[in-house]
């Protein structure tokens, strides 16, 4: 991404992930994938890349994007079926935003987005996780979701 290009100053607009993404994609997700320590696999960023675009496996991905057309945030989606209702649910599995857009709406535009395509493929829940340090996003996500008590276990 162009460091010059004062991203801060241009309106947000979010738009489905396409394949001319790939770059600017693989920028984000690096990124995100760097602050929560991890490194996944060429073939999971493939896989992922594909499943995304492709919009299978319940998957769908949003970008934000400057007037470059290059992304400055991401949010990765997953529909799916629930116990508790007919409906489906929505996991935002992964969420990111540049840091030099970082402070701006563009993470705002990324929840909203993410919660208008979960409500038009009908999901009646979005929901996501968040690491108890992460107090910059957090800020934001206790203006846009309800915090709830659930403690998330794994194997």
């Amino acid at each position: 991404m162009d460091e010059s290009h004062d991203i801060a100053q241009e309106p947000v607009t979010v738009r489905t992930l396409q394949q001319g993404d790939r770059d600017g994609w693989q920028s984000l997700w690096e990124a995100y994938n760097s602050f929560y320590r991890h490194v996944p696999a060429d073939e999971v960023t493939e896989a992922t890349f594909a499943r995304l675009c492709a919009q299978s496996h319940g998957f769908f991905a949003l970008v934000a994007i400057d007037s470059t057309q290059q992304p400055t945030g991401l949010a990765h989606s997953v529909l799916h079926p629930s116990t508790w209702t007919t409906a489906s649910y929505c996991y935002l599995e992964d969420l990111y935003v540049d840091r030099r857009a970082r402070g701006t709406s563009v993470g705002r535009a990324l929840i909203e987005s993410t919660y208008a395509e979960a409500d038009a493929r009908g999901a009646v829940r979005v929901y996501w996780h968040t690491q108890e340090y992460n107090a910059a996003a957090r800020s934001l996500y206790d203006q846009v979701a309800q915090r709830t008590s659930f403690v998330v276990y794994r194997r």
